[in-house]
């Protein structure tokens, strides 16, 4: 739950410390007192993006922090290790963020700096917002259905099925891409045949494209690699050559050796370097003999080279690409040549996949057929007491022509408010306030399954008339049970039901508007006060008295 809530120079707010009990709490004022400052405060914390004109005119940043705390950490802490942050501690939440108007953003949870994706997934786990628009959601198809699978606690059964789903438009996306791809005329395949003959010839492997590389290169630079291995060889073992002069060192180094044998160490050691230098000698002389090369040798190191060159840049500039590409030219061959069997082996898996996707569609929809009962039963009642003592509400299951992504069936609302009239869809129908009392039945219904904690209700009681805003009022404090609520109303019925009441006021009599949100709990004189404004008049006596009625009722 949230326990905590710190503002600080957003829109016309200055400061502003909250504290947050369970339970329902109404936020309510005038409308342009700033009510909206609240909730935005709440949506930047659950990630939503912000431009610096949120900031407060004259002030350098605008900061907003919660504190909230979970009995278990299991889910959020899970959520936190993913998305390398720092677990909570002790059960507590602490998200921060600031937007300061000449530096980049600042986010920290739990003490760690954060990104706004990781607060955008953060918020999924902890905050749900209800605005004004939700009813008008409800007319879409894809919201009924997933307000139907909620209800159904179908998320598993959903889950197998696209996995089953998956597989079978894979299959089928294959045999089109072979059947689209595959298909090669003569030309083609003579082309691709030419192409694999010429890169087997390269041998594609590390060593002979190293050597075949060396060669190339050798051959671009024959008579001055000759003309210097040559020099080579001649300084060495040439008529005049080091190897000669050393040779007769080494006679003269024996004769010392003759003399004195203790110098025969070092005549040895002259002998082998002597031995050293004939063999570098001849290894030049060999290496000289290798870049001499004959015209169709030479033709066919510049022919193959070019073919390297070529490839190389056709298929990504390195051996792995142009092997990748030898590989994939050589499949579309083999496939070729047996294609009506590779396209019935496909038929078969498609036919099999197509079987097993079925298998858990219909597993979805017995799910959805058991649940579309009980929620049409449950939602009506809601209805009802909403003030449509007789509407008829139906949950109705559409069979698709084939297998979507949602399985073989998709979901539609009938909604009949009179009696004697046969329910139609909603979007064919229901006017607003009918919408908006439709969704607040069904999401009555639905808020014990919902494992987000923080529910946000902004005017959901909008164009639903003052009778029945105790009953809304009733539906809000039935939701807290469960939940901690947050209910933005103008409905004095609504807030009189409240167990906490938060007042936004706009105090415009300085030199600047500034927005104050104060709470009102233990205050029941301010409280009263505040409903007898919402009924119409704060100082009139009968709008006080049916306030306190209110507060005594709720």
């Amino acid at each position: 739950m949230l326990q905590t809530l710190r503002i600080k120079n957003l829109a016309l707010l200055e400061e502003v410390d909250l504290e947050f009990e369970e339970g329902f709490t109404a936020v309510t004022g005038e409308t342009g007192a700033g009510k909206s400052i609240l909730l935005g405060a709440l949506s930047l914390l659950a990630g939503e993006r912000a431009d610096k004109t949120v900031i407060r005119q004259g002030a350098p940043a605008a900061e907003v922090e919660a504190s909230l705390f979970f009995d278990d950490t299991k889910r959020v802490d899970a959520v936190l290790a993913e998305l390398d942050l720092p677990a909570c501690e002790e059960g507590r939440l602490i998200l921060k963020r600031s937007l300061p108007r000449e530096k980049a953003p600042r986010i920290s949870v739990n003490g760690g700096l954060a990104t706004l994706a990781a607060l955008q997934k953060l918020g999924e786990h902890w905050i749900d917002f209800h605005g004004p628009s939700e009813p008008r959601r409800l007319l879409k198809e894809a919201c009924q259905l997933e307000l139907l699978d909620l209800f159904a606690r179908a998320r598993d059964a959903v889950a197998a099925y696209r996995v089953k789903y998956d597989a079978w438009r894979e299959r089928v996306n294959e045999r089109e891409r072979i059947a689209r791809e595959t298909k090669l005329s003569p030309d083609q395949i003579k082309f691709l045949e030419n192409q694999l003959a010429r890169l087997d010839a390269l041998d594609l492997t590390e060593e002979a494209i190293d050597a075949l590389e060396r060669d190339s290169q050798r051959l671009d630079r024959a008579q001055e690699l000759t003309e210097l291995a040559s020099a080579l060889e001649a300084g060495l073992i040439g008529e005049e050559g080091v190897s000669s002069r050393v040779s007769a060192l080494v006679r003269e180094a024996r004769q010392l050796e003759n003399l004195d044998p203790a110098s025969k160490a070092l005549a040895d050691r002259l002998a082998s370097a002597a031995v050293e230098l004939a063999d570098l000698g001849a290894e030049f002389a060999s290496l000289g003999g290798e870049f001499q090369f004959d015209p169709e040798q030479a033709q066919d190191i510049q022919e193959r080279m070019n073919t390297w060159l070529e490839v190389k840049r056709k298929h990504g500039g390195d051996l792995r690409a142009v092997i990748a590409g030898r590989d994939e030219m050589r499949l579309r061959l083999e496939v070729q040549g047996d294609l009506e069997g590779t396209l019935a082996r496909l038929e078969k898996e498609i036919a099999d996949a197509e079987r097993a996707a079925r298998k858990e569609a219909q597993a979805l929809r017995s799910l959805r057929e058991k649940a579309a009962r009980e929620l049409a039963k449950a939602a009506a009642k809601g209805i009802a007491q909403l003030g449509f003592k007789k509407a008829d509400f139906q949950v109705k299951l559409v069979t698709l022509p084939e297998l979507a992504p949602t399985g073989d069936c998709s979901c539609e609302f009938l909604f009949s408010p009179n009696v004697g009239e046969a329910p139609l869809p909603l979007n064919r129908i229901a006017s607003s306030g009918e919408l908006a009392r439709v969704m607040l039945a069904l999401k009555t219904v639905l808020a014990d399954l919902d494992e987000v904690p923080v529910l946000v209700f902004d005017e959901v009681d909008a164009n639903v008339g003052g009778e029945i805003g105790h009953v809304v009022g009733e539906k809000m404090a039935e939701i807290a049970r469960g939940h901690q609520v947050l209910c933005v109303t103008h409905l004095p019925q609504v807030a009189a039901q409240a167990a906490h009441h938060l007042v936004v006021t706009k105090d415009q009599t300085k030199d600047r508007a500034e927005v104050r949100i104060s709470g009102l709990d233990g205050n029941r004189k301010a409280r009263v006060s505040e409903l007898a404004r919402m009924l119409g008049d704060r100082t009139a006596k009968s709008a006080l008295a049916h306030a306190e009625e209110l507060l005594g009722k709720g």
